[in-house]
């Protein structure tokens, strides 16, 4: 058998540029035959729709109430729902498997961290760090950033992303060596113009199990068409 996850997937409202929510962008995969989703919100480093004066444990308590949520309609409708994160310096994007809730509520002291010193201390803490859409260029991105030495692989399929953006991350991920990963960036639930994912002969079990299979360069990327009127995300 197959099973089929996007891995990179934003709601409203923890995600300030998110255009649908929880239960809407559940409900759309569900109708797709996807097995699950990858919950990735912008953390408060990022595009995170909450004001950064607030205490970092309030944010922290907003920022995971998009994927609790997920959690409890997941399992109400069938769709098995993982979390990852997307971390964010001016515009350049990781994507983080592999660390929960607690893990961040012990851990302020990363806010203050350079990216640097930030992504190999989650490594060595157990996460998968995937670049995430390494070349996208954008109004608000001065310059491309590469971090070839603090990262497991790069998302060399993003369905938002152009085939030439796409083209480069692969060629990226090729010099060096790295694992890859597809994904959609979804920011707006069912009304994305072309969906992309990983496919894998199991299913996976949690987080670790979808590490594990990165890791072994065991899953399938795919892309496939959904026809909308096309929008950009933010």
């Amino acid at each position: 058998m197959e099973y089929k996850y996007d891995t990179h997937v934003h709601t409203f409202p923890v995600s300030r540029c998110g255009r649908a929510g929880v239960r809407e962008t559940l409900e759309f995969y569900k109708s797709k035959d996807y097995d699950g989703i990858f919950i990735t919100n912008h953390f408060l480093d990022g595009n995170l729709n909450m004001d950064p004066s607030e205490p970092y444990e309030k944010r922290i308590e907003f920022y995971f109430s998009d994927y609790e949520e997920a959690l409890r309609i997941g399992k109400e409708i069938g769709l098995k729902v993982f979390l990852g994160v997307e971390i964010s310096y001016k515009g350049t994007d990781f994507l983080i498997y592999g660390l929960d809730k607690q893990w961040y509520l012990n851990h302020p002291e990363i806010m203050e961290m350079e990216k640097s010193e930030e992504l190999p201390f989650m490594m060595n803490e157990g996460a998968l760090v995937i670049h995430a859409h390494p070349y996208r260029e954008a109004h608000y991105i001065d310059h491309i950033r590469l971090y070839p030495r603090c990262i497991h692989g790069v998302e060399t399929i993003n369905a938002w992303r152009s085939d030439q953006c796409n083209d480069l991350a692969n060629y990226y991920a090729d010099s060096f060596g790295f694992h890859k990963t597809a994904g959609s960036d979804n920011h707006t639930g069912r009304n994305i113009p072309k969906l992309a994912g990983m496919i894998s002969d199991e299913p996976l079990m949690d987080e670790s199990d979808f590490i594990r299979h990165v890791l072994a360069d065991d899953m399938r990327l795919f892309t496939e068409l959904n026809p909308v009127d096309e929008q950009d995300p933010s």
